[in-house]
């Protein structure tokens, strides 16, 4: 999340972390598989492993106040990004840091993730505009995770067209609780549940709960059409580990990454989707696009193994973290 915007928002995930199986091994050993996963796909994320410093005063009481003494909006130049087509179905209508994505059925269109209220008209209503695409046909926005840089452009779509706004029933409650301004949420909508299937039209995307960088973060496969070809997207809903610092929620961290990842496995997940663009490159791989030549090799197409070395990374970090923290508290 954007540092002038939410700051680092504590959950409770105790609850939910009965079934995650406590990491073994060393600190050392994890951040080592993680960073032979990483290879250089993935050096955006890598620094989840970076062992923690002590936090002083100042810090843990900037994390309990749990708002930012002013809201600044930045300008255009700071965000703004292309909007582009990325397969027949999909499109990249985030900004510079921030992504969301549009899927188009035949029935309308799916968003995961509304950036920020400031840059929602402009980033994804007038981005589908300049793709030839009418934002009224928005019909489901899935908000990946409760925060801010997510959902806060879901009340314009929500107010404008007359979309659906999905999240997790433990998100809604995250997203009530946070301190942002009501007048800027979404009226509560539809909840997602785990291994739900939304269908529109001749598009299906099935959805998992998979808590940890938020209680409720979703998790989601999309059915990807590249001309004849037919592959399968898989994002994970969260990456960070901007939440309360426990034990427990590193544990449940690491234990939804590993079941996505045999989700994902299982399913054939061949393309990475993230919702930060500078988690799998992004903005390089739609550069990148923009040079294919027909029937060249399509740079957001990773393979599974991709996949799969993406979610070993911010699992492996997790566990480190975990390792870290109780070898910390055991002093």
């Amino acid at each position: 999340m954007k540092p002038y915007w939410i700051p680092l928002l504590c959950v409770a995930l105790s609850a939910i972390n009965a079934n995650a199986q406590t990491p073994a091994g060393t600190a050392q050993t994890h951040v080592a598989a993680a960073k032979a996963a990483a290879k250089e796909d993935f050096s955006g994320v890598i620094n989840l492993c970076n062992e923690p410093q002590p936090a002083t005063g100042q810090r843990a009481n900037a994390q309990q106040a749990n708002a930012p003494a002013q809201r600044t909006i930045p300008p255009a130049a700071q965000w703004y990004a292309e909007p582009a087509k990325v397969f027949d179905n999909l499109y990249f209508i985030g900004s510079k840091d921030v992504s969301a994505w549009a899927i188009t059925t035949s029935e309308g269109i799916i968003l995961i993730d509304s950036l920020y209220d400031y840059s929602v008209e402009e980033q994804i209503a007038n981005g589908l505009k300049k793709l030839s695409l009418d934002p009224a046909r928005v019909k489901y926005v899935l908000v990946s995770h409760g925060h801010g840089d997510h959902y806060l452009g879901s009340k314009f779509l929500q107010d404008r067209y007359g979309a659906h706004i999905i999240l997790s029933q433990a998100d809604w409650d995250l997203m009530a609780k946070d301190r942002t301004a009501a007048q800027l949420k979404p009226r509560k909508d539809m909840v997602a549940t785990d291994g739900q299937k939304l269908t529109l039209g001749d598009t299906t995307l099935t959805l998992y709960v998979t808590p940890g960088h938020t209680p409720g973060t979703i998790s989601s496969l999309i059915p990807i059409k590249d001309g004849n070809q037919r592959h399968l997207a898989g994002m994970w809903g969260g990456v960070g580990f901007n939440f309360q610092r426990s034990p427990d929620a590193f544990k449940t961290y690491g234990a939804s990454a590993r079941r996505f990842q045999d989700i994902a496995a299982k399913a054939g997940v061949d393309v990475l989707l993230t919702n930060h663009s500078g988690q799998d490159k992004t903005l390089d791989k739609i550069a990148a696009l923009k040079a294919r030549r027909p029937g060249g090799p399509h740079p957001f197409i990773v393979g599974n193994d991709s996949v799969k070395r993406f979610l070993t990374v911010v699992s492996e970090c997790a566990d480190a973290q975990y390792l870290w923290m109780t070898a910390s508290a055991a002093k």
